[in-house]
């Protein structure tokens, strides 16, 4: 006979991340680590040293479960004068162990097996395998790119729902194309889940991280949606702590909160008790906090786009986030993949093959995706590798 299979047939519906396997390519030919998305620059001053003083403050034991007060409250305070809604910090918030297993917990506690998940693609590369592991049916719905931005079809929207939708997860501003969502869209997309009784599901740790003039809107302050929506978020990237793993789940329909909670306590029980205190002093930071955020990302942006215009990389340009979408230039390669190894293995910059990022890997050959969260000194170093390009070029 056989071995039996050792791990579940749910698993075996979904592989390892591509982006994390990128940076372990990176790390074998000491590369320039363009494919996770983390700061290579410290965080700010004064989120380290409330670090420091939860930690010889006593704050080394488990929080409760669904997230210290002192965060909750901050928290609650800033969902209202920066996301427009206002909220219970005993009553709507679960803090978890970063955005990552808010999203999962989220589905645990709202999807049952059978339901679908509508999810756009190009999609963060969590929501097909969170949606999986909950014996749900991701049903995906195509962003393309027209001209310099990425958009999707409304007719094909509405055909992806059906009595049986159970949520649509969206992620703005959007990893990997850089999308900002409309008001105007996340309209058509929340008189869409009144309409078929769905959830939003949405992913928004790029809040502060826009450009040109775009601005962001959460869907939970449109009408109709308040109670039917679940925002995730995390300190991760607006305070460049990738690390901390400090993240959340907002829900003000208090029954989804209860099973987002219960789903939290037995998938991590609890997130870093230090870091929770740390990340309610980061939460109150004043406004020029965000303006200086946001200009030194325009900054950042605008450096990698002229090096991948430099260097032959016809790009999509992003209007949020710190990714930005490229069509790799002719070096003769097979395929995405192939290319991104060779960037990472001789020429020492590595991105993510776009087949990361799509649920059939055909989908993503057009593409490569570059983070940019770096300092001008990496950057200068990229631009010197990359310029190796030219030795191969057809």
């Amino acid at each position: 006979m056989s071995p039996k299979q050792r791990y579940s047939k749910r698993v075996s519906l979904f592989t390892e991340s591509v982006i994390r396997e990128m940076t372990r390519v990176n790390n074998m030919y000491d590369g320039i680590n363009l494919a996770q998305g983390f700061p290579d620059f410290d965080p700010p001053r004064p989120l380290i040293e409330a670090a420091k003083d939860a930690l010889d403050g006593g704050f080394n034991q488990y929080a409760i479960t669904w997230g210290a007060p002192s965060l909750r409250q901050a928290l609650a305070e800033k969902f209202g004068w920066y996301n427009g809604v206002e909220i219970d910090p005993e009553r709507h918030i679960t803090i978890a162990c970063g955005g990552t297993e808010a999203m999962l917990s989220a589905m645990l506690a709202t999807v049952d097996p059978g339901d679908e998940i509508i999810v756009f693609e190009p999609f963060y590369e969590n929501y097909g395998p969170d949606t999986l592991l909950c014996q749900g049916k991701p049903v995906y719905v195509q962003l393309y790119e027209r001209g310099d931005e990425f958009v999707f079809d409304d007719d094909e929207l509405r055909r992806a729902f059906s009595g049986k939708t159970k949520a649509i997860v969206i992620n703005t501003p959007h990893n990997p194309t850089g999308k900002v969502f409309s008001r105007a869209e996340l309209e058509t997309i929340g008189e869409l889940c009144q309409e078929y009784d769905a959830l939003a599901i949405t992913d928004e740790p790029y809040e502060h991280i826009l450009y040109d003039g775009e601005t962001h809107c959460s869907i939970a302050s449109l009408p109709g949606m308040g109670e039917r929506t679940i925002t995730i978020n995390s300190v991760s990237k607006t305070y460049s702590v990738t690390g901390w793993r400090v993240g959340w789940c907002i829900a003000l329909d208090e029954g989804i909160t209860t099973g987002i909670r219960r789903a939290h306590d037995f998938v991590t029980v609890g997130a870093a008790a230090p870091l929770q205190e740390a990340a309610a002093v980061g939460l109150r930071f004043p406004q020029s906090y965000y303006d200086e955020l946001a200009a030194g990302y325009v900054e950042r942006r605008d450096t990698m786009l002229s090096i991948l215009g430099e260097m032959g990389f016809d790009y999509v340009t992003p209007k949020g986030a710190y990714y930005v979408m490229t069509h790799y230039p002719d070096c003769g390669f097979e395929d995405e993949n192939e290319f991104s190894i060779f960037l990472s293995s001789e020429i020492g910059v590595t991105p993510v093959p776009g087949r990361a990022f799509y649920h059939r890997a055909e989908m993503g050959k057009p593409y490569i995706r570059f983070a940019f969260p770096k300092t001008p000194e990496t950057f200068a170093r990229v631009r010197e590798r990359l310029s190796r390009l030219a030795e191969f070029r057809r």
